[in-house]
């Protein structure tokens, strides 16, 4: 049987930390700004991609995640690693 989710049911492993990352900056970054900046990095991806990255529902590209980890200031082994568990 192949595997092509994670544990969780998720599409990817990284859009939480992507949502983190993105939360996190200062002044705050949207989602539409965090699609505005992959754009300007020639990444074809709006609001409703980085919106399903995000949530887990969208598939990541090794080409996408290496943009997405540079715009965010991050390697893209970074994004890939696990969080500690939620209290």
């Amino acid at each position: 049987m192949y595997k092509n989710r994670g544990a969780d049911g998720r599409n990817n492993l990284c859009g939480r930390k992507v949502a983190r990352l993105r939360i996190a900056r200062e002044p705050r970054l949207s989602q539409r700004g965090l699609a505005d900046l992959l754009q300007l990095e020639n990444l074809d991806v709006d609001k409703n991609a980085v919106q399903r990255i995000e949530s887990g529902q969208r598939f990541v590209t090794d080409i996408e995640l290496k943009t997405i980890a540079a715009v965010l200031g991050v390697s893209a082994d970074e994004l890939l690693e696990d969080d500690p568990p939620e209290r």
